[in-house]
């Protein structure tokens, strides 16, 4: 018993000494002034719309707000982590300081997926995999397919939220998923009767694709295509090619 005892006693002072130090550190945390701004930009897609200027300025409005050397009061982590999150860009942000007093921002950069294309270029706008648009950007231009309308009238991002056009968005993800379409689909159209169309990097068919429906049973299809036709025949032996039908690959 005297043992069960001490060694409880010993857990309740070591219990109290950590909470004492947590005290202690949460305290001396909240007095000490900033040290430097650490800017870490997640860029596992090879993403570069946004750089470490540009974070640094959605911080400091643009040099107007002084961070490095401010007080702990004059710095609100949330009102920061909101200002990027504002970005068209910035997928996630978390902001925080470390023990060192320096203040931390981690960002997650937007993914697009597909460039809905304009009669005028200057108003072409990217699509992101939640199927929300995003804008162009002057610092980098994304290797993403376009998608258009055959008659030129444009896609708009909306197109692809309602319950009808996430199909859409769900054939676009497919497509950039798989690193052998993201590379070889090169133009897809989106026509008036609302059925895909499109065009490749290797190879002059012009796929039909139908509704974005089965859509791995039909690219599953037209891969059937591509290894038994183009090697025995070549590949301009063909101009269009219709996997819309079930159990039917349709050339001529």
């Amino acid at each position: 018993m005297k043992r069960k005892a001490n060694n409880l006693l010993f857990a309740t002072v070591c219990l109290l000494l950590l909470v004492a130090l947590g005290a202690f550190a949460a305290v001396r945390q909240s007095n000490r002034r900033v040290g430097g701004v650490m800017v870490s930009i997640s860029n596992e897609f090879n993403n570069f719309f946004i750089g470490q200027r540009e974070v640094t300025g959605l911080l400091t409005r643009q040099g107007q707000d002084r961070l490095e050397g401010a007080a702990s009061e004059e710095v609100n982590l949330k009102d920061l982590e909101a200002r990027l999150k504002a970005h068209s860009f910035v997928k996630e942000a978390q902001v925080y300081r470390d023990l060192a007093g320096n203040l931390h921002a981690d960002v997650r950069q937007s993914r697009p997926i597909a460039r809905l294309v304009h009669a005028d270029s200057r108003q072409d706008s990217y699509l992101d995999a939640d199927g929300r648009r995003l804008p162009l950007s002057s610092l980098f231009t994304a290797r993403v397919v376009p998608v258009s309308r055959p008659n030129g009238t444009p896609l708009s991002a909306t197109f692809f939220q309602d319950s009808s056009g996430t199909r859409y968005l769900e054939f676009l993800r497919y497509v950039d998923e798989k690193p052998f379409w993201r590379a070889q689909v090169a133009e897809v159209f989106v026509g008036p009767n609302g059925k895909i169309s499109f065009t490749q990097q290797v190879g002059d068919q012009r796929v039909e694709f139908g509704f974005p429906e089965n859509i791995s049973e039909k690219f599953a299809k037209l891969m059937v295509f591509y290894r038994q036709i183009p090697p025995v025949l070549g590949w301009d032996t063909y101009h269009r090619v219709n996997v819309e039908f079930k159990d039917q690959i349709i050339c001529e």
